[in-house]
C-alpha cells in the first residue's frame, strides 16, 4: 500500500459527522432523536455516519436564491421547558393561518 495515498473514513462518529456538516454535536443529536437528521447506522452501540449520507442531507438544503420558498428545509424542533412540550415549527404556524 503507497502510504501517500490517504484514504478518508468511510463512517463518521457524531462528534466528527457534526464538524463535517459545521454543526454542533447536540444540533446533529437532536436531530437524530427528532428523526429529521441524515441517515446513521449502529455499529456496536454506536453511532456512526456514513459520508455520502451526510452529503445527500446537507444537498437538500441547497439553493439558488434567497427568494427560492425551501420546502426541505429542516429544523430540529425545540422544546420549551415551560410549557413542557415542543414549540411548533415554523411549517406548523403556516397550516393554522
Amino acid at each position: 500500500m503507497n502510504h501517500s495515498t490517504i484514504i478518508p473514513p468511510r463512517f463518521l462518529v457524531t462528534k466528527e459527522a457534526a464538524r463535517f456538516l459545521a454543526l454542533s454535536a447536540r444540533t446533529l443529536e437532536k436531530h437524530r432523536s427528532y428523526g429529521t437528521g441524515p441517515v446513521y447506522r449502529k455499529i456496536g452501540g454506536r453511532v456512526v455516519y456514513a459520508i455520502a449520507n451526510l452529503l445527500a442531507w446537507a444537498d437538500k438544503g441547497l439553493r439558488y436564491s434567497t427568494l427560492e420558498p425551501g420546502p426541505d428545509v429542516i429544523y430540529p424542533t425545540s422544546w420549551d421547558p415551560i410549557l413542557e412540550r415542543p414549540r411548533k415549527q415554523l411549517t406548523d404556524l403556516s397550516d393554522e393561518a
